[in-house]
């Protein structure tokens, strides 16, 4: 969420911005909305400070039947516009919930085309194997009893691709302590205040992926960055405490439904993964440097499992509302012979914080809110895609990448 000030002194900014991402905003709605809110704010105080001043008069004696009436009056007309003050309220939030972050000024403009590689690393293998036709063939996923208990794109995985999956997350998990990270399991459910201070907001209706609990104010969580925004909610912390780094491992839920067009074969997009997140809440001076930092860890995970891939700034016209800038990490996929997404880290500045209330008190004694990072270490069943696409052999065995033997008894094949 922006902070309503920030939009009242930028509201070309915000208008662009949100324009470039693709929203459609009325930034004169939310101006008329606040002035609407200051003005019943007003009232109210002015109401209080009758009520006050009344009370202070009626002690010290019994008080006359005219100030009695006075006062009563004054305690029904500051409920009613107490009642006025919170629709008022009630309506701004509803606006500024819809305000996507504006974005850097090294994003660059346009849609999804208009993307600009930054990086590039690896050889890109020219030949490489179907993940789901090999892992079928050897009995590793099971999509169709995946099916009969929960539903298309449901699946199991069995023997040593689950190994593998375990291998991965160990992997990955002794990377990012290795970089100053602590490890959290997170719930896999969050109230509504908390998904909507992530602010995932689609831009159509039809786009919502969460899955809701019919009768319950939560959700199923797409990811751990969701619970760990949450982490810290409503809490001011020390400036001496930050930067804060943790990394959240969970199932994740997602309905997929802006996904159309998209590749979804096998493993690579289904409704229900686990991945390890990582998540950053620092000062408002650290982010740049921290998101690189995390954009960083992203390549020496994917280094080490010596995977080709390259790094894109990703475009305005598809950030999502709450990332001020996203870099995408996308695999070379042999089999497709074309780059697919893998991993992405978003500084979404104090976006999220001013939504679920994550202060931090300076030195000096000034409070301000802090700005949240995420980045994906590994979404697990998308990596086993790649693993497969890239070290399945035509004797058909799969090698085990040097860095996961240790997390599979030492095998270096299976």
């Amino acid at each position: 969420m922006l902070d309503v000030k920030f939009i009242r002194e930028n509201l070309g900014l915000v208008e662009k911005s949100a324009k470039e991402k693709g929203y459609k905003i009325d930034v004169k709605e939310v101006v008329r909305l606040d002035d609407e809110r200051k003005k019943e704010l007003a009232e109210v105080e002015e109401l209080r400070k009758a009520r006050n001043e009344t009370a202070a008069k009626m002690k010290g004696g019994k008080p006359s039947e005219e100030l009695i009436k006075k006062g009563k009056k004054i305690k029904e007309d500051l409920a009613a516009k107490e009642q006025a003050l919170d629709s008022a309220e009630k309506k701004l939030n509803d606006i500024l919930k819809l305000i996507p972050n504006v974005i850097f000024d090294d994003v660059p403009l346009g849609g999804e085309e208009c993307s600009k590689e930054v990086k590039k690393w690896g050889d890109n293998h020219k030949t490489g194997v179907d993940h789901l036709d090999y892992a079928t063939s050897r009995d590793w996923v099971d999509f169709e009893r995946g099916a009969k208990v929960a539903g298309a794109k449901f699946y199991y995985l069995k023997g040593d691709l689950a190994l593998l999956e375990n291998a991965l997350l160990q992997y990955g998990l002794s990377k990012v302590l290795e970089h100053g990270f602590t490890f959290m399991t997170v719930p896999d459910m969050v109230s509504s205040r908390v998904l909507e201070g992530c602010g995932f907001n689609p831009r159509t209706s039809d786009q919502s992926d969460e899955y809701y609990i019919e009768g319950e104010d939560l959700a199923m969580i797409a990811t751990a960055e969701m619970p760990l925004t949450g982490y810290h909610m409503d809490e001011i912390l020390d400036e001496d405490k930050l930067p804060l780094f943790y990394a959240g491992y969970s199932a994740c839920f997602r309905k997929e439904a802006g996904a159309y067009g998209k590749y979804t074969r096998g493993l690579f997009r289904v409704h229900q993964f686990n991945k390890l997140e990582m998540y950053a809440f620092c000062l408002p001076e650290q982010s740049k440097e921290i998101h690189e930092k995390i954009l960083s860890i992203e390549e020496d995970i994917w280094q080490g499992l010596e995977i080709p891939y390259h790094v894109i700034n990703i475009a305005a016209g598809d950030l999502g509302a709450p990332a001020a800038k996203k870099y995408d990490m996308e695999y070379w996929s042999p089999v497709n012979q074309k780059y697919q997404e893998i991993t992405s880290c978003s500084n979404c500045t104090d976006f999220q914080a001013r939504a679920v209330n994550v202060r931090v008190r300076r030195k000096d004694g000034t409070v301000e809110f802090v700005h949240t990072l995420n980045g994906t270490a590994i979404p697990l069943a998308r990596a086993l895609v790649v693993l497969i696409e890239n070290y399945a052999k035509e004797n058909g065995k799969m090698k085990i990448p040097k860095v996961l033997q240790p997390y599979m008894g030492g095998r270096k094949e299976i």
